[in-house]
This record gives C-alpha cells, sequence and structure tokens, in this order.
C-alpha cells in the first residue's frame, strides 16, 4: 500500500498508535502527515507532526529516546495507522515507559506475565531489598554466588536435555533464565541490550543465508 491509499484528515494528519513490537503494550498515540510518515518510512525511526508546535517533530531528536519502526499497518478504512517500534528508553515525556499509565478502571485482574516485567521485578529486589527474598538473598551475596548459580542451573540443563526429558528441561531452563536475569540486573544489562545483540546476529545470519544461495 502506499501513502496517497491512506486517508488524512481535513487537516492532513492521520493517527498513528505506536506498539512496542516485544510487549505490544501501546506507548503513545501520535499524528502524522504525509511527509513524517514519508519521512519515518525513509529513515526507519518514527517522525510525526507536532500539533502544538505546528512542526515536523522526530522522536528521540532531543531525549535519545529513538523508535526504530519494525512494521506500519492501517486499518480496514485506511484512515489510522498501528506503527510497531523497537524503543530506546521511554515513550513519555515524564520518563514512563508508556504514555498511558494513569489508570481510569482496573477490573483487579493481574497483569499478564512478560520478560520485562519480571526484570522490573528483580530491579526491585535489588534497590528496595526485600526480608526473605531469595532474589534479594543472592543480590547480597554477591557476582559469585549468582554466577554459581548460573554455573549450576547450566549444568541441569545439560542433564535434563541428556535424559531427553522435555519437561524437566522446561523447568530447568526456567531456572537458569531467572537466574541469568539476576546476573543481568547485577551487571546493569538490560533485556532491551539482549534484543539488540540478538537482531544484529539475525541480520548477519540472514546475510550468509543470502551469500550461499547466490554461489
Amino acid at each position: 500500500m502506499k501513502i496517497e491509499d491512506l486517508k488524512f484528515d481535513e487537516k492532513g494528519l492521520i493517527p498513528a498508535v505506536v506498539i512496542d513490537n516485544r510487549t505490544k503494550k501501546v506507548l503513545t498515540v501520535a499524528y502524522m502527515n504525509r511527509e513524517s510518515l514519508a519521512i519515518s518510512l525513509e529513515e526507519k525511526r518514527t517522525c510525526f507532526w507536532s500539533r502544538s508546535r505546528q512542526e515536523l517533530w522526530r522522536k528521540g531528536e532531543t531525549s535519545g529516546n529513538v523508535q526504530h519502526i519494525v512494521r506500519i499497518d492501517t486499518d480496514c478504512d485506511c484512515d489510522a495507522l498501528t506503527v510497531y517500534v523497537l524503543p530506546e528508553g521511554p515513550a513519555c515525556h515524564t520518563g514512563e515507559e508508556t504514555c498511558f499509565f494513569n489508570s481510569v478502571y482496573n477490573a483487579g485482574e493481574e497483569e499478564p506475565f512478560s520478560l520485562d516485567g519480571l526484570m522490573r521485578l528483580i530491579e526491585g529486589r535489588k534497590t528496595e531489598k526485600k526480608e526473605g527474598s531469595y532474589t534479594t538473598y543472592l543480590f547480597e551475596k554477591g557476582i559469585d554466588k549468582i554466577l554459581k548459580k548460573v554455573g549450576e542451573e547450566s549444568t541441569e540443563v545439560i542433564i535434563a536435555g541428556k535424559a531427553d526429558d522435555k519437561a524437566e528441561v522446561i523447568y530447568e531452563i526456567s531456572d537458569l533464565t531467572y537466574h541469568v536475569l539476576v546476573l543481568m540486573v547485577q551487571m546493569g544489562i538490560s533485556v532491551d541490550d539482549i534484543y539488540k545483540e540478538l537482531a544484529s546476529r539475525h541480520v548477519i545470519d540472514h546475510k550468509v543465508k543470502q551469500e550461499k544461495m547466490t554461489k
């Protein structure tokens, strides 16, 4: 679909719902005109039209909180966009991860599990120590204890895998993942850091595959 096929309003704007491609959380709702959308497609970073300043606004231009575009979809009427991104830093000017952090109604249901949520919990156990918490205990013992646990859990994964026990492998990988996340928090490594590294390897792997196909 081309930009010309989209339906912009009488002011030449189209709403863009920005979504974190990993967590699927809505980060913000902004507006694009034809020029900002063209820039977004060319630079693969979000660029909006600021209605308050009446000018183009490249997200992260001053804050550094850039949003790398993964894909852009439109609805059935072609008059709204969803923009899936990999964000570098918070989306909101307040420093919040998303602009949607004020609750209007909450049915009391638990938030779905996510790695980001688990990381926040682990980070909280380090900054605000909780008595009786195993995670806090690991941080108190320090890097040597954390590394020892990562080594032990890695061995458990190998043993379970060698035994061809799928359920046990899942259990042990979960243990290993948790302890690796603790190590990441201890060393100041974010989930984003890992995503970026894996993404760079994916690009390299894709290029290698292409080269093999052309030979």
